[in-house]
């Protein structure tokens, strides 16, 4: 398992070189920021309303795709007694979120309900992060030869409206369970502590600014790590292009073979972990605000 990861990570990283040598050489400019820049490829108008397929949009179908198609090709037969290697990383998966983020988040009265949400928030989260450091050919903006795309590492988390959005769905997800198991007023009032009554002022406006940073943290967090790091090994690997200099690959390729590495073997799934674990606290807090 290690040496194949070792091995994925050099051919990636032989491709991501090897692509833009290639088009630096037919006369095009390699921009690296460039990578982040996400456009309609197709798109149409509903009011005011723009929608469309671009780079993104195929990550997320991608992730879903293999989220949801490797789950089906594993039980389709049944679970095996004595499973398989892909079996394996599920139950893996499964167990890790059930002990490490379900049940340490989440009170007994919602586990069942929201146990499959937190999960999937997991599973979902940690696909997008791990496909995003493999080579796909979606790079419009630096073409390998005409109109062929060239290969690009992208994290569609590395996206604020990705980010923001799944926040914003879990914000709502833990108000809307705080009021119905608390009810209206008392959700409210838990979310000031007893406090004198000269300081009630200033401690609601502080607990109305938290729960607005809590949106900025959650989506940020995810959104600043995974951009910061990709944007890391894609200027590690331009430099031979940007520069012009194909002697200082030696000093650039093993930095951003030390990035990929640590972003891929670490920080992918870490975050994916955060975001589900912080996602079934808020939601566990809103239920049990006394807790």
């Amino acid at each position: 398992m290690i040496r194949r990861r070792l091995s994925l990570t050099l051919l990636t990283l032989v491709g991501l070189l090897v692509f833009p040598l290639a088009a630096f050489g037919s006369g095009s400019e390699f921009q690296p920021v460039e990578e982040f820049i996400n456009t309609y490829w197709a798109s149409f108008s509903v009011g005011p309303i723009e929608i469309g397929i671009s780079k993104a949009v195929i990550y997320l179908w991608l992730a879903v795709a293999i989220a949801v198609g490797l789950t089906l090709w594993i039980v389709r037969g049944g679970l095996r007694t004595d499973p398989k290697r892909t079996q394996s990383v599920v139950e893996v998966l499964y167990t890790f979120s059930e002990t490490n983020i379900g049940q340490a988040t989440l009170p007994k009265v919602a586990y069942v309900r929201w146990f499959p949400y937190v999960a999937s928030l997991f599973v979902f989260i940690w696909v997008l992060n791990m496909i995003s450091f493999i080579p796909l050919p979606l790079d419009t903006h630096n073409p390998f030869i005409g109109p062929i795309p060239g290969l690009t590492i992208y994290a569609v988390t590395s996206n604020l409206s990705v980010t923001l959005t799944l926040t914003l769905l879990t914000v709502m997800i833990s108000h809307v369970e705080g009021i119905r198991a608390n009810g209206v007023v008392p959700y409210f009032k838990s979310w000031v502590p007893p406090s004198p009554k000269a300081l009630l002022p200033a401690m609601i406006i502080l607990e109305v600014l938290s729960q607005f940073l809590r949106i900025v943290s959650l989506s940020v967090r995810l959104f600043a790590n995974m951009l910061g790091g990709h944007l890391l090994i894609i200027m590690c690997v331009g430099f031979v292009i940007l520069l012009g200099n194909v002697f200082i690959a030696p000093v650039t390729i093993p930095v951003a073979v030390a990035f990929y590495i640590f972003e891929w073997g670490l920080v992918a799934s870490l975050q994916a972990y955060i975001f589900a674990m912080l996602s079934g606290i808020y939601i566990g807090s809103a239920i049990e605000p006394h807790h």
